[in-house]
């Protein structure tokens, strides 16, 4: 009798055990993609000519990261992730070094009423737009970004200290909206706001989106919603994108038949306040026009197309031409070896018009020396 107790009490105990392990979680996953790239022009320390190299996150941005989960119960859980990136070629961290600079962020999440967290996170745009463009972590992201990732569609900047709201899936319909603080006396210095929203119908997808950063331009705004580092982070190869006031809105459709799906996205951003491109707190304005596709030629190998078009305006500028305007192709050959490993090989080729305007594909490794510029790479990913 006493070793049945014995045994039945044991038994209880595992049992309350695994129920706890079963309601609480933490997983490890990222991604690790690494290339080979050639560009025909790179213009560096005052030579230009072609550059071969080996990269990271042709694609996607190599990273690793922690989720986790805890069930309060009622439907409500918490919620965190740290996620890092990083180089896979050297080893060095990504995102101006920081330990976890992609996104770091905890929250409660509800099944009903949807997520709050708190961190640093992704803007409404990347969350609802970017997923219908090029940028997709799923098709171009990195390489296809639209001239000096403008729009952020491609998350050069990250907001810190973010509040962020994520409803549920209603009926195909999810909307978003984030506030990230400046942590100054000067409340409206240095800070963000984003909202935007989401409609599923079938085989069609809308989105649209809305970010405003205030006083990311100054060298004097460290450690509020974008720190100075990052505010120019998307101004590899001279060209500097930062403003005290920026203004952008997407929209996106998209509409998938069978193996195959096209899309369009517009952005229109603006920069008030800006020293990019020889301004002297001056403005300017890009306007993106973007289509895309993708088809599987098989459960394998699919292949996808990307062609930008952005028309841009400076307002007194002097040192550079009035009315930029770039053209950008993309191409891409994707193989799956399985759902987590694949290769995959790229073309890229962007046009430049405009006074002193020279071509510069993002991760081409710089700038080109004339207004063309033509970036072809192959690499492996691997997911865990």
């Amino acid at each position: 009798m006493k070793k049945i107790l014995h045994l039945s009490l044991a038994s209880l105990g595992f049992a309350a055990v695994s129920a706890a392990h079963a309601q609480s979680s933490v997983t490890l996953y990222g991604v690790i993609d690494a290339g080979l790239m050639y560009t025909n022009n790179v213009s560096k320390s005052g030579t230009s000519g072609p550059l071969f190299q080996a990269t990271s996150g042709n694609i996607n941005g190599s990273r690793f990261g922690f989720r986790g989960a805890e069930d309060l119960g009622g439907g409500l859980k918490a919620v965190f992730v740290l996620e890092n990136g990083f180089n896979v070629q050297s080893g060095k961290l990504g995102q101006d070094g920081r330990e976890f600079g992609r996104q770091a962020y905890v929250g409660l999440a509800s099944s009903q009423y949807g997520a709050v967290t708190l961190g640093r996170q992704y803007d409404s745009l990347v969350d609802f737009v970017a997923p219908l463009s090029g940028t997709a972590g799923t098709f171009g992201d990195t390489g296809f970004a639209h001239p000096f990732d403008n729009d952020n569609l491609n998350h050069s900047v990250r907001m810190s200290n973010a509040v962020k709201y994520m409803s549920s899936n209603y009926a195909g319909f999810k909307f978003g909206t984030l506030y990230a603080f400046s942590n100054s006396t000067n409340f409206s210095q240095n800070r963000a706001y984003s909202f935007g929203a989401s409609y599923n119908y079938g085989p069609l997808n809308f989105a649209a989106g809305y970010l405003q950063t205030n006083g990311s331009n100054s060298t004097t705004n460290t450690g509020g919603a974008i720190d100075t580092a990052e505010s120019t982070a998307n101004g590899t190869g001279g060209f500097l994108v930062g403003s005290n006031r920026t203004r952008i809105f997407g929209g996106a459709v998209n509409y998938a038949y069978g193996p195959a799906l096209v899309g369009f996205v517009y952005t229109h951003s603006q920069y008030a306040g800006t020293n990019s491109f020889g301004l002297k707190n001056g403005t300017m304005r890009f306007d993106n026009f973007e289509l895309n596709g993708k088809y599987a030629l098989t459960p394998a190998l699919s292949l996808g197309i990307a062609d930008t078009y952005t028309d841009g305006h400076l307002s007194g500028a002097t040192t550079f031409g009035p009315d930029p305007k770039f053209n950008q192709i993309n191409g891409q050959a994707v193989y799956s070896f399985s759902k987590r490993t694949d290769v995959y090989a790229e073309a890229m080729y962007q046009h430049a018009i405009g006074n002193k305007f020279v071509a510069f594909i993002n991760t081409s490794g710089g700038a080109s020396s004339t207004a063309n510029q033509v970036v072809a790479t192959v690499g492996i990913r691997t997911r865990f």
